[in-house]
């Protein structure tokens, strides 16, 4: 491994003008911090982490909470595009990433004590139940936290555009010539609020009248409950012509139980779903989907997150919106 002594013996100058080249100190000539920078990467220089973290206080370690409702881990699709995002942005700016967890081999321990054990500089929690009692101690510890799709009023948010989301599916299914569409909406969250409201905003713009039974509550990928509440909707006597749903994979359950029922996307009854799956672009007819720029938000949420960490006192904390796109498939018929 190569050492600053073996740059300063390449270079012919001190170990101390070596690190202080390294660490952009402003006494030294330009040409000098140049050469030896030059050199420390034509040499494959790392900068040992160990000695880093004694002389800045820092780890270079983040930590990233996310315990999902629906327990699917890694293949939550939503998330795994927000870890790529954020590992990416994370490697570029000198960081890396750890999974926190509650637990330290056999014993139990808080999500901060967790924290302050592994000496994380600062945390990224998502796809949580954010009023969990160690979820509200971790935001209130004087940790460093950037929250993904809630806002607490002491933390850095990156959030989605909900309320433009659905605004936006609205108006195209509206624009489709539709006039009787229905919601199901997930369960209660900040993320649902928003969107909830979007949707009677929306409608009540467009002029549309939203019957109380055209309304119904699902758990975010629950497919089961999903494909009741479509058979809910279709039972009524004066039906909806569009679902919308509150994820791709709630989508999935509807279509699930509309072919069940010998029907036609889109010809016998329009769907829309939200954030952008792939499977939403593969399957057949494509289905209508409001498609969340994942990677965006993990990019944020880092860029945010070190700049709290780096800059703990001229940092606002502020919330970060990130805009998606309609992406207009095919599940949506064409009423006039």
């Amino acid at each position: 491994m190569v050492s600053v002594k073996d740059i300063a013996a390449k270079c012919r100058v001190s170990v101390a003008t070596v690190s202080k080249a390294l660490n952009d100190y402003s006494d030294i000539s330009e040409k000098t911090r140049a050469r030896v920078k030059a050199a420390a990467e034509e040499m494959g220089y790392f900068p040992n982490m160990a000695a880093v973290a004694l002389k800045t206080n820092r780890t270079y370690n983040i930590g990233i909470l996310f315990v999902d409702a629906a327990n699917n881990g890694l293949t939550h699709e939503f998330f795994a595009g927000v870890l790529q995002g954020i590992k990416a942005q994370a490697e570029s700016m000198g960081y890396c990433i750890t999974f926190l967890t509650n637990r330290i081999g056999d014993r139990e321990v808080t999500y901060t004590e967790y924290c302050r054990n592994r000496q994380f500089d600062g945390v990224i929690i998502a796809c949580i139940d954010f009023n969990a009692p160690q979820v509200l101690d971790l935001v209130n510890s004087g940790i460093p936290v950037v929250t993904i799709d809630h806002i607490f009023h002491n933390t850095m948010s990156v959030i989605s555009d909900n309320v433009k989301g659905i605004r936006d599916l609205m108006e195209y299914i509206y624009a489709m010539g539709h006039r009787k569409i229905a919601y199901i909406h997930g369960a209660d969250s900040a993320v649902t609020q928003a969107r909830l409201t979007s949707f009677y905003q929306s409608g009540e713009r467009l002029g549309l009248r939203i019957p109380p039974e055209y309304v119904l509550e699902c758990e975010y990928h629950d497919t089961e409950k999903a494909g009741e509440c479509t058979a809910q909707l279709l039972d009524l006597k004066d039906k909806p012509t569009c679902i919308l749903y509150p994820d791709d994979y709630t989508a999935i359950g509807g279509i699930n139980l509309i072919k069940g029922r010998g029907l036609n996307i889109p010809d016998d009854i329009s769907i829309a779903g939200y954030d952008g799956i792939r499977y939403a672009f593969i399957h057949e007819p494509p289905i209508a989907t409001l498609k969340q720029d994942v990677d965006a938000m993990g990019k944020e949420a880092v860029i945010h997150l070190v700049e709290l960490i780096e800059k703990p006192k001229t940092t606002l904390k502020e919330s970060f919106v990130v805009e998606g796109t309609v992406f207009p498939g095919r599940s949506v018929k064409k009423l006039l």
